[in-house]
């Protein structure tokens, strides 16, 4: 099986002593390809550095909601510097997050609105975040789609079938994590999954969270990792009553088009 894991925390701290290594397991089970994910404007240059270095790694560059507070026109300057870069290819990550508001949602709204207009100006796609913020994200969505000719994949979506069908009306993709291995939690996004079209279904870690309750044996420490991807396929496949290998060969093409990353 041919995987892409759309949402790898590479440039962690928890991967500092052993990046390489991880990297080289993560090819061992499967997982061909990675998109690095950049949360600030410093770990966006961190990680279109380790991509660059890559062949299979690619990244994105965005301010995390929870930095938006952060972020000033300087830093939007830079983000969008970066995007020109063959290795960068997709805005974000950026969104809302009123779970936790660590940055005041007027800041949130401000940074999320400014990303938007910069990927309808380089021409990416958006790598979104959402948390408890559904409908005010949504509407943002709704205004700039026109203007996003890449449209946006909202990463981690852990909701339900009525939140999915309402991204997936308007054109988006779902990224689906370690969540959906999670019985106690994850009910509602285990109800949406059977009814996300192959095309628009993509898989991620989320890596170094998230580690799936489902894996077996358990690991010695709680560090996720992209070689984990497969559990997150396998659990995927079952709720929707297919095989693995079909589910991984679905996603491979639209996933590999969304982010330009090469059809081979």
């Amino acid at each position: 099986m041919r995987l892409v894991d759309i949402g790898v925390n590479l440039v962690s701290r928890q991967f500092e002593s052993d990046r390489p290594a991880v990297v080289e397991r993560a090819r061992e089970h499967g997982v061909e390809r990675m998109v690095l994910t950049g949360t600030t404007l410093e770990v966006s240059r961190e990680a279109a550095a380790l991509a660059a270095a890559d062949a299979g790694a690619w990244s994105t560059a965005g301010v995390h909601p929870h930095h938006a507070s952060e972020r000033d026109e300087a830093t939007g300057e830079a983000i969008e510097a970066l995007c020109a870069r063959d290795e960068v290819v997709a805005v974000g990550e950026c969104g809302l997050d009123f779970n936790r508001n660590y940055s005041p949602r007027e800041d949130q709204l401000r940074a999320f609105e400014a990303q938007l207009e910069i990927a309808s100006r380089v021409g990416l796609p958006v790598f979104v975040h959402q948390r408890d913020a559904h409908a005010e994200l949504l509407a943002m969505l709704r205004s700039a789609w026109p203007d996003l000719a890449r449209g946006a994949v909202v990463h981690f979506f852990t909701e339900g079938p009525d939140e999915a069908a309402d991204y997936l009306e308007l054109g988006c993709a779902l990224g689906v994590t370690g969540w959906v291995c999670d019985e106690r939690r994850g009910g509602a996004l285990r109800d949406a999954v059977p009814a996300i079209p192959a095309e628009r279904l993509m898989l991620e870690t989320d890596a170094p969270y998230l580690l799936p309750r489902t894996i077996e044996p358990k690991p010695e420490t709680r560090r996720n990792e992209p070689m984990h991807l497969p559990w997150v396929l396998r659990e995927v496949a079952k709720l929707r009553g297919e095989e693995p290998a079909a589910v991984a060969t679905s996603a491979w093409a639209p996933t590999n088009s969304f982010f330009g990353l090469g059809a081979d």
